[in-house]
């Protein structure tokens, strides 16, 4: 403990004594974006790489980027209708007048929208923290949900109870559940209610998904230790546009989803609107040693293949916004308003040993928000950015069904009576699925606001100031018994982070550092009903309030022309949110009152190489070590005992499960990922996860040998591999058409299920494997897409051996409706 305290105190003052540079000269370069015809080109990025420092070309081409340091600089140059471009410029003088002449596509506008994001996905990625930029243009155009994006990242897991609309937990690299950050724009996600998430937000929606492994940027700072996941919407505003998608597949799978842009271009008004629709019945065949049926004497049949019941998913959502993009007082200003709405049926607990009938939610959430940022606010060089979010939700959940049955539907049969006839169990008053019959309504009502004020002191030094404040309200109610409802405990939680950072740019953009450090401040406010007075209840009041600190640091090196050495490290704590402390009855998770806060020391160190040209050849390489030590790590709970053989049903039933402690556990991996273009035609890409995720504690609470010292924690995949191909035909059927062909496939290594070793309770080996196919037809106005996935009907397996979807197909058309620009 000491030893790594002192560890991250050195590396801390080492990148703050990086950080110390001489500042330089300053200038002024002004110009025009022009084709060669003369004709300006507006609304174009221009960007001195490695810096902050941008600007846009107004509707006459013209542009002006202030405070660009001394020195050989690089301008980039992209827009949609233009080949992306970087010149150099020597910048030797105060004021440098530099026009540009740009050449458009030649081609279809979206083949650049792909290329000219290249930049901002280098720049990220190159930043010093451990991250990988998923960019979603192909992804929106095929039938593939977000997660399906993440989990195939490199060190990324998505965690699934089975198929669409099943409760989600994200694991990267070993750390999981709430340790874990997920954001939208930078807002927590859990803000906008379980009805517009991850598993729902349509991949059109999303300009691109940023997934940190360990440290996070100061503006992410929350209650997080294991790294973030912060999904970008789309918010281009230089081409006003309606799109539409519909799509259909196995198990009644159907989404749809539009979206709209108007911007005038006088006085900078935009209106943005999305939203989609998503069903499946997610009646896919199960057939794995959990899916079994109870014959009349009690006798089980392993492997009973049978359709997946009770399972339905339906979800609708909306995003509006209205605001102003490019004027004199903000860069960008919405207000907007998510509504969404969902249906899930509960098919089993969190183990596939016994099937619910009878058993689901509802979820609504209605949000609104406010987005403001402003480049050079005052003066020159300060910047603001808020984001507030104020949310109203709502859970409803019923369990009133009785009957028990079998996975086909047929009611289970009970052991012979006196009598000798063999008839089904009878009704149980007050009795549910899952223990005692539920009707429940749980109201939340979440206030979040994030500020970043940033203040760039010299070309390639800048000073940030963040804070994060949040409150979030709770209130069950018992709908069967409603004199219950009074009895419950209400409950408030506030939370302020307040985080700072330093960076730094020296050796023309060649080293960068972050240093960071956060302080967070944290309360619950308790209504405990004592008792009961003239009808009326008297309530205790309690109040709890614990602070933590933590800090970090970030640096990149540009080693070689393309190649770039990352490190970082941190120590951070994260405190136990509502969902630890009062469970979450919907997703089969039970309170935990005493659970303690978390602290992990993570260090990361990688290297990056590339994108390399090499004439038609383009080749990067990625490769990353860490190191994490938790202290009280936040788990889900599973079982300790010992597994009898013929005797597996007494340990496989876990209905439900909650949050609890592991003293000191400790994950030392390597991650790493390749990628090869071809003539712009052909991408191979290959990643892998590899670590290993030990309980660290020696000896039991009598100094007795700890049976579980130094094994794997369970219920973790500590081996991951994914690889996909993707290979593009020009002028197929038609002139000026498109047909991309795309192959994937994933692989999982075993891993146990329960602590103790058990072939029974080891989810076996997984290698699925996909296609698909895309055409564009000429106009470039509609895509239509087929996948093949898990196309050999694999045995798919995921958190506590719940099987997935086998082999399915999937039809999926996009089209777009209007583009006013072109």
């Amino acid at each position: 403990m000491k030893l790594e305290t002192s560890i991250s105190y050195t590396v801390v003052c080492l990148f703050t004594l990086l950080s110390i540079t001489v500042f330089g000269q300053q200038s002024t370069v002004t110009g025009k974006i022009h084709l060669a015809s003369g004709e300006s080109i507006s609304h174009a990025t221009v960007r001195v790489k490695g810096t902050d420092i941008s600007s846009m070309s107004d509707k006459e081409g013209r542009y002006s980027l202030s405070n660009v340091p001394y020195g050989k600089r690089e301008i980039q140059i992209t827009a949609i209708e233009i080949e992306p471009k970087t010149v150099q410029l020597r910048v030797d003088k105060p004021m440098h007048d530099f026009s540009i002449a740009v050449s458009t596509t030649g081609d279809i506008a979206i083949e650049g929208v792909e290329v000219s994001r290249m930049t901002e996905k280098k720049a990220m990625e190159t930043s010093g923290f451990a991250v990988a930029v998923i960019e979603t243009k192909e992804a929106s155009l095929r039938n593939l949900t977000t997660n399906e994006l993440l989990d195939r990242a490199v060190g990324v897991r998505v965690r699934q109870n089975g198929g669409e609309g099943a409760p989600i937990e994200y694991n990267l690299n070993g750390m999981s559940g709430s340790t874990i950050g997920l954001f939208l724009d930078g807002i927590e996600l859990s803000t906008y209610g379980s009805s517009f998430n991850l598993n729902n937000i349509p991949p059109a929606m999303i300009e691109r998904i940023e997934v940190y492994k360990g440290v996070l940027p100061s503006h992410l700072s929350g209650n997080y230790i294991g790294g973030a996941i912060n999904v970008i919407m789309k918010k281009d505003a230089s081409a006003n546009n309606i799109t539409a998608a519909v799509s259909y597949g196995s198990f009644n799978t159907y989404r749809a989803d539009v979206g709209g842009l108007y911007r005038n271009q006088k006085n900078g008004l935009t209106f943005r609107a999305s939203g989609f629709y998503s069903h499946s019945d997610n009646d896919y065949e199960m057939w794995g040693k959990f899916s079994k049926y109870t014959h009349p004497n009690g006798r089980l049949s392993r492997y009973y293949r049978t359709k997946r019941p009770n399972d339905k998913f339906e979800t609708v959502g909306g995003r509006f916004e209205l605001g102003f993009t490019d004027v004199s007082w903000a860069d960008q200003i919405f207000v907007a308003y998510n509504v969404s709405d969902s249906y899930k049926e509960i098919p089993h607990g969190i183990t596939m040993t016994r099937p619910y009938f009878g058993r689901f939610n509802e979820y609504q959430a209605h949000v609104f928000s406010l987005n403001y940022n402003k480049r050079n606010l005052f003066v020159d060089g300060l910047s603001l950015n808020v984001n507030a979010v104020h949310s109203r939700r709502n859970t409803y959940l019923q369990d009133t069904v009785s009957r028990k049955y079998n996975w086909d539907g047929t009611l289970l049969m009970a052991p012979p009576n006196t009598d000798g006839e063999i008839k089904p169990y009878p009704h149980a008053p007050g009795q549910g699925q899952q223990g005692d019959a539920v009707m429940s309504d749980i109201d939340r009502n979440i206030s979040n606001v994030r500020s970043n004020l940033a203040y760039m002191v010299y070309p390639g030094h800048r000073v940030s100031l963040n804070h994060n404040f949040e409150k979030s309200g709770r209130n069950d109610r018992d709908l069967l018994n409603p004199e219950r409802s009074r009895w419950i405990t209400q409950n408030d939680l506030t939370t302020n982070i307040l985080a700072m950072n330093y960076e730094a740019e020296m050796f023309n953009g060649r080293l960068r550092t972050n240093v960071f450090g956060k302080y967070m401040l944290y309360n619950t406010l308790q209504h405990v009903p004592i008792r009961e007075v003239d009808g009326a209840i008297v309530y205790e009041e309690n109040r709890t309030t614990r602070d933590n600190k933590g800090f970090g640091g970030t640096l990149s090196y540009q080693a070689i022309k393309d190649g770039f050495l990352i490190a970082s490290a941190e120590k951070s704590f994260i405190m136990p949110t509502d969902r630890h402390v009062y469970g979450e009855p919907e997703n089969n998770l039970l309170p935990n009152p005493y659970i303690l806060p978390e602290m992990a020391i993570n260090y990361n160190m990688g290297a990056r190489y590339g994108m390399v040209n090499l004439g038609k050849h383009k080749l990067s390489l990625y490769a990353n070590f860490f190191w994490r030590n938790g202290y009280d790590k936040i788990i889900l709970q599973t079982r300790e005992d010992e597994v009898l053989e013929g005797r597996e049903n007494q340990v496989e039933d876990i209905q439900v499960t909650q949050f609890i402690n592991l003293s000191k556990t400790q994950s030392i991996g390597f991650e790493g990922e390749v990628n090869y273009i071809y003539d712009n035609r052909l991408n191979v890409m290959l990643n892998f996860s590899k670590f290993n995720s030990l309980f660290k504690v020696e000896t039991d609470e009598r100094g007795n040998p700890n049976s579980l010292y130094n094994r794997q924690v369970p219920n973790e995949p500590f081996f991951t591999i994914n690889g996909n191909v993707q290979y593009r035909l020009n002028n197929i059927f038609q002139q000026r058409s498109a047909l991309n062909l795309y192959y994937n496939t994933g692989y999982v290594a075993p891993f146990r299920t329960i602590w103790m070793e058990s072939e029974w309770f080891t989810t076996p080996t997984q290698f699925s494997h996909d296609l698909g196919a895309s055409y564009r037809f000429p106009h470039g106005r509609l895509v239509a897409s087929l996948d093949a996935k898990n196309i050999f009907n694999a045995e798919i397996y995921d958190n506590f051996g719940v099987q997935k979807p086998g082999r399915a197909f999937y039809i999926k058309l996009n089209y777009t409706i209007n583009n006013f620009n072109r």
